[in-house]
């Protein structure tokens, strides 16, 4: 799903932003740190079950947004960055601020790491890429 010059920049970043949405759709963002693994995001916290992004997730309301990004340099401006639309679950998994939240990706955009973000006066950004379901699957 991801490119390698997008896997290198996401292993190269510890910061992002989720937003989940609570059971009565009130929407939230919070910073995060994360690990990458090459295919799945992990979000852990200190007090991790009191967070609204746990309880968000814990609830029901698995669908997430998750955007890493930065400014590689203010001149000139080159913002760059990865948004994510895709689904959490909360997973046990060795680390200091267990329970996780691990982030699948469904669909992703990408700016400024493959090519610049702007080329002749546009916005380059790299349109979304839609997970597939491996050969023979649906879903």
């Amino acid at each position: 799903m991801f490119s390698q010059e997008e896997i290198d920049y996401l292993k190269s970043q510890r910061l992002a932003r989720i937003a989940t949405v609570s059971k009565t759709l009130q929407p939230d963002v919070a910073p995060v740190g994360f690990e990458f693994d090459g295919q799945h995001f992990y979000i852990g916290g200190i007090q991790q079950k009191k967070t609204n992004k746990y309880k968000n997730v814990a609830s029901g309301n698995k669908k997430v947004a998750l955007v890493i990004d930065d400014v590689e340099s203010v001149d000139p401006w080159k913002p760059r960055g990865i948004k994510i639309h895709g689904e959490a679950q909360i997973v046990d998994r060795k680390g200091q601020y267990a329970p996780y939240l691990e982030v699948t990706a469904k669909k992703t955009w990408s700016w400024g790491i493959e090519r610049p973000v702007f080329e002749d006066g546009e916005v380059v950004i790299k349109r979304p890429t839609k997970k597939t379901a491996p050969e023979g699957r649906h879903g």
